[in-house]
């Protein structure tokens, strides 16, 4: 179980994910010689295992390089849904880009499904692995009749859905819209039966190896902050941001996004089935057996990295939904995740550019990345042995649908751009003096912006506010006690340590008895 609870609020003190806590499983040693193999796959999460379990068993030897441990990003964090019901999108896809683009995105994600699904069977994987109907949900009438014109999209697509005016939960619905036959799982258990696979086979996993830039050409060679290189016929980047952007300009392409999870027992039974609201803010809910016992997961919440409110409201506003609709009792754990989110809300899945087709990237699942993620590998596996995949010019990174791709081009930049010198003219007034244990503040010290946080003992850490990756001026994040950037996602731990890319460099750190010598008013005291 997760760590005590506050008594305010009845939620744990610190994030955990319950899916990372409840598994223990091999550590990887640190890349420390160079190597050769035909296919360098950079990231650990379901992405990069999933394309080195396919591409080992078409023979091909594989090395998997992770920055820290294994499954320690957003898989680690999901709430493991696995399906093609994307929330309202199949009708947004067919406007912005077409019929056929959009059943292919559908298709492309049933074979994900589908896949795991064999899987499990075959492997005989035990992953609490269970076939649900998934429910897309409206509680208002402007958000039923979005569901009437999506459930019209399901029909040109030739999705099997189902327009219906109550479902199992009990939650008081206008209508719902059914996608059958979808399913939940345990994603940790799933993919660490799949890293054994790749062992058994001779695929090399690295961990606490942080891959920084690739040098191109024909066998591109990875190289990595740790001095170590592995050369391949092709470089798979499956990390969240990808590590490698060439010419690509995926900072200004995506943007990061955040949602929060609790996990938590009910006084009701649970129907069955998962669901998600089509109204904002989003509540999705799904089941899960934590030591015995059934409880639920709630999620949603979700906004732009480094620009929400005090993140704790997040997590206290599932937990009201949770009590309010569902009996919630007792909260056993709470984490976030974070997701990328490309212009036309298709992933990018494929080459960096046209020119480097043996550079190969997938970004951008926008929080449905279990079936996206094996919908990647599936795809890759193919580029990588074949060449070609019905699903290659779907997901090309290189595309523009001008329609979406253009507006949100310049929406998205104009807004990292106003965060930008948003935080270069603000002037911080809280002083260090007055902040409480595991309290945090950005302060001013000798004109210059700092960020203080006091953790549970007592101890003083300062950082530079300012983000690694472009300058932007990162902001507290309370519910998980880091340093985010509003501009492109970036996360920091409080003492300044790369949690998310893009950015690669920590926030310099400063040590406080060396600023003993300031004076009151510059330090804050």
């Amino acid at each position: 179980m997760s760590d005590k609870q506050d008594r305010a609020s009845g939620l744990p003190e610190s994030p955990v994910s319950y899916w990372q806590e409840s598994i223990d499983f091999e550590e990887f040693p640190q890349l420390d010689q160079d190597k050769q193999v035909d296919v360098v796959i950079v990231g650990g999460g379901i992405t990069g295992i999933t394309s080195a379990y396919l591409l080992v068993n078409e023979g091909f030897k594989v090395a998997i390089v992770e920055a820290g441990r294994l499954l320690n990003g957003t898989t680690g964090h999901t709430t493991a849904k696995i399906t093609a019901q994307h929330d309202l999108i199949y009708d947004e896809f067919i406007q912005n880009i077409g019929v056929n683009e959009a059943k292919l995105y559908y298709e492309a994600n049933m074979e994900a499904v589908n896949f795991i699904k064999r899987t499990v069977e075959q492997q005989q994987i035990d992953c609490d692995f269970s076939e649900q109907d998934a429910y897309l949900y409206a509680i208002t009438d402007e958000y039923a009749s979005k569901l009437e014109t999506e459930a019209k999209a399901y029909e040109k697509l030739g999705i099997a859905g189902e327009l219906i005016d109550h479902m199992p939960l009990d939650i008081d619905i206008k209508q719902a819209l059914v996608m059958k036959n979808q399913a939940q799982f345990h994603p940790i258990k799933y993919l660490s039966h799949l890293i054994q696979i790749i062992q058994e086979k001779g695929g090399l996993i690295f961990e606490n190896t942080t891959a920084v830039n690739v040098e191109t050409g024909k066998q591109p060679i990875v190289l990595t902050k740790e001095g170590g290189r592995i050369t391949g016929n092709y470089v798979l980047s499956c990390t969240h941001f990808p590590f490698y952007e060439g010419l690509g300009f995926y900072s200004t392409r995506l943007y990061a996004d955040r949602s929060y999870i609790v996990a938590a027992e009910t006084n009701k039974a649970f129907p069955g089935g998962m669901y998600i609201s089509a109204d904002q803010p989003t509540r999705s809910v799904r089941s899960v057996m934590i030591d015995g016992k059934e409880m639920i997961l709630i999620a949603g919440e979700s906004h732009k990295t480094g620009q929400g409110k005090n993140t704790m409201t997040h997590y206290e506003a599932l937990a009201s939904f949770g009590r309010q609709t569902l009996g919630l009792e007792n909260i056993a754990y709470r984490w976030s995740a974070q997701d990328l989110v490309t212009l036309d809300k298709v992933p990018y899945i494929g080459a960096v550019t046209p020119e480097q087709s043996n550079l190969l990237i997938a970004t951008g699942f926008r929080k449905w990345g279990m079936s996206n993620g094996t919908a990647a590998a599936l795809l890759f596996r193919d580029l990588v042995k074949d060449g070609k995949n019905k699903f290659q010019q779907l997901y090309t990174p290189s595309r523009l649908n001008v329609h979406p791709s253009l507006k949100n081009f310049l929406v998205q930049n104009a807004n990292v751009a106003a965060h930008l010198i948003k935080g270069k003219f603000e002037i911080p007034e809280q002083k260090i003096k007055d902040l409480a244990n595991d309290e945090a503040a950005v302060v001013s010290v000798k004109g210059e912006r700092k960020g203080v946080y006091k953790d549970k003992e007592g101890t003083i850490n300062i950082v530079d506010t300012t983000c690694t990756h472009v300058g932007c001026e990162v902001e507290w994040n309370e519910g998980e006690r880091t340093w985010d950037c509003p501009c492109h996602g970036s996360r920091f731990s409080y003492t300044g340590e790369v949690i998310e890319g893009p950015a690669e460099k920590p926030l310099q750190q400063y040590d406080y008895k060396m600023l003993d010598n300031l004076t009151s008013e510059d330090s804050g005291y």
